[in-house]
């Protein structure tokens, strides 16, 4: 994907925050949208379909949380990157994000070279998977449609955000295979992203909410398997 045919959409209520990520992202090619509140960022989003939202968490009319929770509820905008961008580095405000649906964490101050970095590693996830995966795995009720980035089960279909997606399709990849927590950092969310290991566990619960507690088992101090 060339940058010239990216759109990024940037919220943040600051108007020099806006006007500098603007400056910096145009200048690398990309087409970019503002919005200065979470309302107007679901609104844009909804309009202009981009393929990464870079979004502030305090906002006045609705904050990025929210904002997040409803762009993850538009079916067009299922696998729209998201990455949040706050001064605020809580643990508890991170769990939050990832918890509604976020693809990354960008934190403030940040400078041109690290946002444009972090950007195109970002845009990498979503061009990089291999291209010899199957396309469809199926195992009992469960089918997971990696090329529409659909999952039934019993013909049902669920919502999955990008990154649950792909963590459930690498799990379901190899059925039994224990995948370490190192492993799935890797090939989930790359080396040239970083999240920690409560990322993944906030990942597993929202999976475990959507299929059961059955399917996905805890291997204690080493990761994760899917049970057949």
């Amino acid at each position: 994907m060339n940058s010239e045919s990216v759109k990024i959409l940037l919220v943040d209520d600051e108007p020099d925050i806006l006007e500098f990520m603007e400056y910096n992202l145009k200048k690398e090619g990309y087409e970019v949208f503002l919005a200065k509140n979470g309302k107007e960022a679901v609104e844009m989003a909804r309009k202009e379909r981009p393929h990464l939202i870079i979004l502030d968490i305090m906002m006045p009319v609705m904050d990025g949380i929210e904002a997040c929770r409803h762009i993850r509820e538009v079916p067009e905008l299922q696998h729209t990157l998201v990455a949040f961008l706050t001064a605020r580095n809580e643990d508890y405000s991170q769990i939050a994000g990832f918890d509604v649906g976020a693809d990354d964490y960008i934190s403030k101050p940040i400078k041109p070279r690290v946002l444009t970095s972090r950007i195109k590693a970002l845009l990498r996830r979503v061009n990089g998977a291999p291209a010899t995966q199957i396309p469809v795995i199926q195992i009992g009720d469960l089918r997971i449609d990696r090329e529409s980035y659909l999952v039934y089960k019993n013909e049902k279909a669920l919502s999955f955000p990008r990154k649950e997606f792909e963590l459930l399709a690498l799990l379901t990849s190899k059925p039994g295979k224990v995948f370490t927590r190192e492993d799935i950092l890797s090939r989930v969310w790359g080396n040239d992203i970083v999240v920690g290991d409560r990322t993944i566990d906030v990942h597993i619960r929202k999976i475990r909410e959507k299929l059961g507690d059955e399917s996905i088992k805890t291997i204690k101090g080493i990761g994760y398997k899917f049970d057949i």
